[in-house]
């Protein structure tokens, strides 16, 4: 088992990590509706330019081009036979291009959801999940990958199918949810309800955190709400550049590299110790995160008025938590049955 990323966790004042997939593989050409992870074969100097991007833009670790290799997402393109195939390449791309770099670079192997419902609510069983999980790590595992990263997850079931996987593989684990609902995971998990639900794993994740989401702003309130459990374990950021707009045709976001780099260092006061980007970040945002995090010194952990006149105003009205979130749903369901 690798610990490579252990090791810099102990070595690092804090982690960058890298930025958007989708962002910058559209920018290369890859259309709505494909297949990212079939660029592995079919495109492999794109997957690698990718990775490269993140390598010269700063980054200390970047993730593969796997987010859906799961067989339940392969299948929407006739390719969950190549699951193996498709992660253990995107891994190899990825470790060639770190074991280039000059200097020590985290290959995180990208897990993201089935895109199923798991019982009780919907039919993918715990051991089925279980069992798409564990091929998909195996690939990466093969791959060369330091770590398998979980990401984008809303349910509790599915993220506790993906450890159980992830200790068949014999594989340590970082994981993120991806609170997008008012503070909440679409399946309502709170930032309270992570930080309790990692320490009950029986394979717990070196590092936990949050994901995507909506704006720079709300992360950070979420990952505000994780240091407020008092967690000794790593946390993780990885935040979208601002808001998504429709213009032309196209979801821009419109987060400025100045604006990202505000965001890393409030990221790293707030508590976080794995910063990057989601959804829209491109090389650009990611230099300046990158020197606002070697040139600003650390300050106090921003209250929530510094965080919103800094990156913009919240989504939500609170972070899903606490009884002023209580009370909002009471007067939803108020109004809902009126």
């Amino acid at each position: 088992m690798s610990n490579a990323f252990s090791k810099m966790l102990a070595e690092k004042d804090v982690i960058l990590a890298d930025g958007a997939t989708g962002t910058n593989l559209f920018n290369m050409g890859l259309q709505s509706g494909d297949a990212p992870e079939l660029w592995n074969t079919d495109e492999p100097e794109k997957i690698k330019a990718l990775y490269q991007g993140s390598v010269d833009a700063g980054s200390d670790m970047f993730l593969t081009n796997t987010f859906g290799g799961t067989a339940a997402r392969l299948k929407l393109h006739d390719a969950q036979d190549r699951v193996r195939e498709l992660n253990r390449i995107g891994a190899e791309l990825g470790r060639e291009v770190a074991d280039s770099a000059g200097r020590d670079m985290i290959v995180a192997g990208s897990v993201g959801p089935t895109g199923e419902i798991m019982e009780p609510v919907g039919e993918l069983t715990h051991s089925a999940a279980v069992e798409m999980f564990h091929e998909q790590a195996e690939g990466l595992k093969e791959g060369g990958v330091d770590i398998l990263w979980l990401e984008t997850i809303s349910a509790p079931e599915e993220f506790k199918a993906a450890a159980e996987a992830f200790a068949l593989a014999d594989m340590p684990w970082a994981g993120t949810m991806s609170f997008d609902t008012a503070g909440r995971t679409m399946m309502g998990v709170t930032s309270a309800d992570l930080a309790s639900l990692v320490e009950d794993l029986k394979n717990p994740p070196l590092a936990f955190g949050a994901n995507c989401g909506t704006g720079a702003s709300d992360i950070l309130r979420t990952i505000l709400g994780f240091v407020a459990q008092g967690t000794d374990r790593p946390i993780i950021s990885k935040g979208n550049a601002g808001i998504p707009k429709y213009v032309d045709g196209h979801i821009h976001y419109d987060g400025t590299p100045a604006l990202m780099g505000d965001y890393a260092a409030m990221a790293r006061d707030c508590g976080a110790k794995v910063v990057g980007g989601c959804c829209g970040t491109m090389p650009d945002h990611l230099r300046s995160m990158r020197e606002a995090l070697d040139t600003r010194p650390r300050a106090e952990p921003p209250t929530l008025e510094q965080i919103s006149s800094a990156l913009g105003a919240f989504t939500s009205a609170s972070d899903g938590t606490g009884e002023s979130a209580n009370s909002g749903e009471r007067r939803t369901r108020r109004r809902r049955r009126a």
